[in-house]
């Protein structure tokens, strides 16, 4: 039987935390940020988890 291969696209854009869960970091804060407020910046620097009903997509594109 062949090894799974690991979806390179989804490899860099999400990670897997000890217990399992998969994490992922928020869109909108690329560019146009002179109208965003300082607080929403903010937020949108930190992590957050993926979804519970896309978590079983993403762990077969990442399996390892």
């Amino acid at each position: 039987m062949p090894k799974m291969k690991t979806h390179k696209g989804a490899a860099k854009r999400f990670k897997k935390t000890g217990s399992g869960k998969i994490k992922r970091s928020k869109a909108f804060k690329r560019h146009i940020l002179t109208s965003k407020g300082t607080k929403r910046k903010r937020h949108l620097d930190t992590d957050t988890l993926v979804s519970a009903a896309d978590a079983p997509k993403v762990r077969r594109m990442i399996p390892y």
